[in-house]
């Protein structure tokens, strides 16, 4: 499988100078073509602009920036690009100069160099026809702004090769992005639903059905988002809108362009979106404009959905990663129920008098947020579900259940790799899940969800199998109790670890008070579960949390079984941290906090920042996490302090103030 190292940007504008923005933060070599050194200027202006603002944000330093910059280098050679790896076109929408382009590239650049467009408008499969090996070629579709939004679109040709799409899919995951699947279909996925959305809201505006300030006021309420459709137009260019539209409507009838639509592009200027802080709603107004866009989206989604052009999974992730829509289409299809999906479905087909989709069906509307892949006698299960951060929850339990019980039983798997897709590996559980179920009264379902993780994650526990963890990012609470049922948890450099639970309000449910200490010990299990302190991967394979730390691109070298799963050996403490492990192995919380403690070699004030750490956590999590880790019984033992703490005002207040500093109480 081809390797990416080096990367081509051709096309300096707004998006070629973001997309190779991002795979210099990510550490690629890239080279950004544009015809002009002004152009070429002016693009990394721009990415050093944003850069910039980010140093004011505190996302980057200085030092940082410059040695993103030093990443890329600027050339109006296309010759240049012969020595990249891949090869991203980023130019304006034109079929013939894109084609031309592709033509020239494929005279001089390696057989195995990969070719790719950022087209969001046309064929893979027709402009992979303008080179020699169209087997190396492929859609690499990404959003704006391109450094910031993680989405992208893996688009294969008709030719595109098995290896090239697999290359692809490891160099999004290594370029910090969170790719989905698309068939060559025109708007792919994400466009296909989103841009008749927006040419649906001028429809009803030219119809006089509502204003633009009640047609974005209630799209913004319905899907979850921070701008409607047309203070959106605004922001990405009204006349791009139109052309997206354009190449959709061999679709049928219902994606024809709005007329409005066309002369609002012939003015030259923005909607008119004055008065959103003023404007009132009526239920009636409501309904019509939500039975009229809702329509819309879900019976694109469905026409989608029934051509098999994407997965449910990836349609819905793509709304809410891409388009940052809180409610993706399918979570809007589910919340209003198969019967009301197909009235509303049902009207906007009779008012084109198009057919209904066959894809209505509640049946299409699963989703897999857990994937399993077979390579030889290794299994790879990948928790994924990125646009929540992977977060457990019932569905993800059972799917997660489900595969490692089925290659658990295989004799012809003996290691299974556990990691997970985006920026998480997990982070813990959904809060949302806990607080709904607190509020409605109904803590049996926390308790009964509890119980199947504890008993999921002793079967990963007890396998006979070699069950290894890689951390791909983010692993909090219900996350690295997870990880610390394997027999080897490897990570990357930019790995967070924490157990934030005595924070919000909780305690460590899945095995997180018990794991902890038999991989750590008792004292540096009490430190990391009441402090809550977060680890990167270098302290946290200081303290023998985690067994190594890897590079991204050997992920898929122990993946693919390239490279052989390190042996386990034991952690050797430094003098500061068995320093610390004495201090909690000594001294209870309490005693720390109060300062009546036994102390050995840490100075005073290293203590008292632990102390004040402390002091802010809630006191009855605090008192049944180190109750817990002090018994040392088993992991099943948490479960008996669950209707306790889950009944707290202390677990209300936490877990519905994520990222705010509170009081606890100790009720």
């Amino acid at each position: 499988m081809k390797k990416i190292r080096t990367i081509g940007v051709v096309g300096a504008g707004t998006m070629g100078a973001a997309i190779a923005q991002k795979f210099a933060q990510e550490g690629f070599t890239v080279y950004l073509n544009d015809r002009e050194q002004k152009y070429i200027d002016k693009g990394v202006a721009g990415i050093r602009e944003v850069l910039e603002q980010g140093v004011k944000r505190r996302i980057f330093t200085q030092e940082k920036v410059e040695a993103i910059i030093s990443n890329i280098k600027g050339t109006t050679r296309q010759e240049d690009l012969k020595v990249c790896d891949l090869i991203i076109e980023a130019i304006f929408e034109d079929f013939e100069i894109k084609s031309k382009l592709f033509k020239t590239l494929d005279k001089f650049v390696p057989a195995d160099t990969i070719l790719a467009t950022n087209t969001s408008s046309f064929s893979i499969t027709e402009l992979a026809e303008s080179v020699s090996r169209p087997e190396r070629f492929v859609g690499l579709h990404y959003f704006y702004h391109a450094a910031k939004n993680r989405l992208v679109e893996i688009i294969r040709g008709d030719k595109t090769s098995d290896e090239t799409y697999k290359a692809m899919q490891v160099f999004s995951v290594q370029a910090g992005k969170d790719a989905i699947t698309t068939k060559d279909t025109y708007g792919f996925a994400v466009n296909r639903f989103f841009v008749p959305w927006l040419n649906e809201a001028c429809k009803m505006l030219d119809e006089g059905l509502a204003t633009i300030t009640e047609i974005d006021t209630i799209c913004m309420k319905t899907f979850g988002i921070g701008m409607g459709p047309f203070a959106l137009m605004n922001a990405t260019g009204v006349p791009i809108a139109l052309h997206a539209q354009k190449t959709l409507e061999n679709f049928g009838p219902s994606y024809k362009v709005s007329e409005l639509l066309k002369q609002q592009v012939a003015t030259g200027n923005n909607w008119d979106i004055s008065g959103m802080d003023k404007v009132e709603i009526t239920s009636e107004k409501i309904k019509i404009i939500n039975d009229r866009i809702l329509g819309c989206t879900f019976f694109v989604c469905s026409q989608i959905l029934a051509e098999k052009a994407c997965t449910t999974v990836d349609l819905n992730r793509g709304a809410k990663i891409g388009l940052r829509w809180r409610k993706g289409p399918i979570d809007l299809m589910q919340k209003y129920g198969e019967s009301e999906v197909k009235r509303i479905v049902n009207e906007f087909a009779r008012l084109y008098s198009e057919q209904t989709p066959e894809g209505i069906e509640a049946k299409n509307w699963e989703m897999e947020y857990v994937t399993l892949e077979i390579n030889g006698n290794r299994a790879i299960i990948t928790m994924s579900r990125p646009e929540n951060m992977n977060a457990l929850n019932v569905e993800v339990m059972a799917q997660l259940d489900y595969k490692f019980s089925q290659v658990d039983a295989r004799d012809d798997i003996n290691t299974i790799i556990l990691t997970g897709s985006g920026k998480a590996f997990v982070a813990g559980a959904d809060i949302k899940f806990f607080v709904n179920n607190i509020k409605s009264n109904t803590i049996e379902n926390i308790v009964a969800f509890t119980k199947y993780g504890q008993k999921v994650f002793e079967k990963i526990d007890a396998s006979a199998k070699k069950v290894v963890v890689i951390l791909n990012g983010l692993a909090l609470g219900g996350g690295m109790e997870l990880a610390l049922c394997a027999d080897v948890i490897l990570a990357v450099p930019k790995s967070k670890i924490a157990f934030p639970e005595t924070s919000i309000g909780i305690y460590p449910g899945l095995g997180g008070t018990q794991r902890t200490a038999l991989r750590v010990g008792k004292g540096l299990a009490k430190y990391l579960v009441l402090t809550g302190q977060m680890l990167g991967a270098k302290l946290a394979l200081e303290i023998g949390l985690i067994d190594g730390i890897i590079q991204p691109s050997e992920m898929f070298d122990f993946i693919s079984g390239e490279k052989e799963i390190p042996i386990k050996t034991k952690t050797e403490l430094s003098k500061k941290w068995k320093a610390i492990e004495s201090l909690f192995n000594k001294n209870s919380y309490k005693a720390i906090i109060s300062g009546d403690y036994i102390n050995g070699t840490i100075d005073a004030e290293n203590i008292d920042k632990l102390a004040n750490t402390m002091r802010v956590k809630a006191p009855i999590a605090m008192d049944f996490s180190e109750e817990l880790i002090e018994n040392a019984q088993d992991p099943f033992s948490e479960l008996e302090k669950l209707v306790a703490i889950f009944t707290t005002k202390d677990a209300l207040l936490g877990l519905t103030s994520i990222g705010k500093r509170v009081k606890y109480s100790g009720e």
